[in-house]
């Protein structure tokens, strides 16, 4: 969303980081400033008063704004979804995180707090689709360790800033943290097939620059997978392509994240017109998709108009 404004950074020490940090605050406070300074100025047609408040105006809404959305993007919320699916004998919660974004703005205390959330709601497994990292500075096993208080299994799949800061890496500070991470393969819990995409395009068609892949799509990869029809399967893809490709071979709920549902207010109305798969969940043919708005927060450490969320999905017999 930001990648092209503000220059991304695999720096590891704190000079660095500062630098990332100030940038991507100001490139949010600068948004507010201007959507302040066009509201005040429509005010100005209908209240008289002297020029000085309008500035005065403009710089306190914009202080107000933008300390309300750093705010909220570290009030991580848990939200709560049931869907039916065919083919299972009994109910099963599971935990959907996406979008963390560890690095710049968040390290263990915030692992930590979505450890503590995901302690409290009885989840039998956790499914984290990308961008677990954005940046190397907190890129360690101290700010995983969290993760080891969970005697649960914890499923990953990379998404385009784990590419970004060095996915291999990722993936093997993961393994020995004990998270069982998927690379366009198959494999089972429970009543469940659970199909881990790494992040790629939908198709050879598709135009995206966050996706790579190195020439597999969702269409070529789920062809060549030995997915079971008649077995209730989970799909985690890191951003909500290709749910057409899911449905042909009888995916049964898609999980994704990605969109950040635009982060902030106006990008958020933005998003919903580009993406027809923007935020929560929907149904595709059967295959039902939901997509995360994200714990985190990419760019500027800010939330309007969306929330930081993790989501507990109460799969029920259909």
């Amino acid at each position: 969303m930001f990648g092209g404004i503000i220059p991304f950074t695999n720096s590891t020490n704190t000079a660095g980081n500062i630098f990332y940090i100030i940038a991507a605050t100001l490139m949010g406070i600068l948004l507010y400033l201007i959507l302040s300074t066009l509201f005040v100025d429509l005010l100005h047609f209908s209240i008289k008063v002297k020029p000085a408040f309008y500035g005065l105006a403009a710089i306190s809404l914009t202080l107000i704004v933008s300390a309300y959305g750093i705010w909220n993007s570290y009030n991580l919320k848990t939200t709560q979804i049931t869907i039916p699916i065919k083919g299972i004998t009994k109910q099963v919660r599971a935990m959907h995180v996406s979008d963390v974004h560890l690095g710049h703005f968040r390290g263990k205390a915030f692992m930590q707090k979505i450890v503590n959330a995901t302690k409290t709601q009885n989840v039998a497994v956790i499914f984290i689709t990308g961008d677990l990292f954005d940046g190397k500075y907190n890129l360690n096993m101290d700010v995983l360790s969290p993760l080891k208080e969970l005697d649960i299994p914890i499923y990953y799949v990379e998404g385009n800033h784990d590419g970004y800061t060095g996915s291999k890496l990722i993936k093997n500070r993961l393994r020995e943290t004990g998270v069982l991470v998927l690379e366009n393969e198959v494999t089972h819990l429970g009543e469940f097939q659970i199909i881990g995409l790494t992040h790629m395009l939908a198709d050879e068609n598709e135009v995206n620059i966050h996706a790579s892949g190195q020439g597999a799509t969702i269409k070529t990869v789920l062809s060549s997978l030995k997915i079971e029809k008649n077995i209730p399967s989970i799909l985690l893809h890191h951003s909500p392509d290709g749910v057409e490709f899911a449905n042909k071979v009888g995916v049964d709920l898609f999980l994704a994240g990605h969109t950040h549902a635009g982060q902030l207010f106006p990008i958020n109305y933005v998003t919903g017109l580009l993406f027809p798969y923007n935020r929560g969940l929907y149904d595709y043919n059967g295959t039902k998709l939901f997509v995360s708005e994200g714990a985190g927060t990419v760019g500027p450490p800010m939330r309007v108009g969306t929330k930081s969320e993790i989501t507990v999905i109460t799969l029920k017999r259909e």
